[in-house]
């Protein structure tokens, strides 16, 4: 790699569980102004031509929240002539996130895909609706199919909230992408350069089925990897990821802790008991706590079909592939809020 060049760096983000009227994140952190430490930290690198935001944008699901988001993410990118994608998490409203973010229709996911100076960015919807894990349902997996029949001058990117490879706490596990090798599965022998996720809090490189996934460590707060099995906890600190697509197709990626006041104290510690009490209020209905990516059989596969059966695989009004710009539920976001 040493003679490679940059064709494309991308400022990949999560987990910013922004909220309407000034509210922290479990009672302790500003997010908006966690964002804009974030942002504020890259402000000097003129090379990001491409913002990745994957989901749990909004805390709530208000449409003030993803006002917040777009008011403070457009303006960035615009300056530097950058495109800025969004994904759908399981904190995110469909509502609020299409009324203002766009997407198409809320009444089923939101899956787009546009081409950014010839990478094809393809946005899939693993929320499902009142609950934290994450699916991506039968109509969806075609269109990911169909989308990279033809492969793309630059090659392609999936975004996806949930990544298709395990939970490092029990939480997370409980809370995971179910089937993830449905996913891993149509990206396979395709163009598809990496797949981009959040949801776990924590940064995370590695490679599942050939797939370089990425998972990007969250602006709202970053998990303890290291927490007693069982426990959850998270401390204030944030951080984001720098992706270079190089021109040797070769991928590099380089997480980024952004300093701020408070850093490492503990913003959520939740025992066993409050962990299986998320897992059985969130989690795949039937299925043991624990269970995570990867169940494709059993309790969690079949828990998995029941709810795919209650959301109907809608038409995609993004599924076309081109320079167009691209909650879960509706009420209040799922039970997992602590996340």
């Amino acid at each position: 790699m040493p003679n490679s060049v940059i064709d494309m760096r991308i400022l990949h983000l999560s987990d910013t569980h922004l909220l309407e009227g000034g509210r922290l994140h479990n009672a302790a952190v500003d997010t908006h102004e966690a964002l804009l430490r974030v942002l504020a930290h890259f402000d000097a690198d003129d090379r990001i031509g491409l913002v990745v935001a994957s989901g749990d944008l909004s805390d709530d699901g208000s449409v003030r929240s993803y006002e917040l988001l777009r008011d403070a993410l457009e303006p960035w990118a615009a300056a530097r002539n950058a495109r800025v994608v969004y994904a759908m998490g399981n904190h995110d409203l469909r509502e609020g996130f299409a009324a203002v973010l766009g997407g198409g229709d809320p009444s089923g996911p939101l899956d787009s895909a546009i081409t950014v100076a010839g990478v094809r960015v393809i946005v899939l919807d693993s929320a499902v609706p009142g609950a934290g894990y994450g699916r991506i349902r039968p109509g969806q997996l075609d269109f990911l199919r169909r989308t990279l029949e033809e492969p793309a001058e630059r090659g392609s990117l999936v975004v996806v909230h949930h990544p298709p490879v395990p939970a490092a706490t029990v939480l997370l596990q409980g809370l995971a992408l179910q089937q993830p090798e449905e996913l891993l599965a149509a990206c396979a022998g395709t163009d598809v350069r990496a797949v981009l996720a959040g949801h776990y809090h924590h940064p995370l490189c590695t490679v599942a089925a050939g797939i370089p996934v990425i998972v990007s460590g969250g602006v709202a707060n970053t998990a303890d990897v290291l927490a007693p099995v069982g426990v959850e906890h998270a401390t204030r600190g944030s951080s984001a990821t720098i992706i270079d697509l190089e021109d040797d197709e070769s991928v590099r990626a380089t997480a980024v802790h952004v300093h701020g006041p408070g850093d490492g104290e503990t913003v959520l510690m939740l025992d066993h008991d409050a962990v299986q009490r998320i897992i059985r209020e969130s989690g795949v209905p039937g299925a043991a706590g624990g269970a995570g990516a990867g169940a494709s059989a059993g309790a969690a596969g079949a828990g998995a079909d029941a709810d795919a059966d209650a959301e109907s695989d809608s038409p995609h009004p993004a599924d076309v592939v081109g320079d167009a710009e691209q909650p879960a539920g509706e009420g209040t976001a799922p039970a997992a809020a602590a996340l």
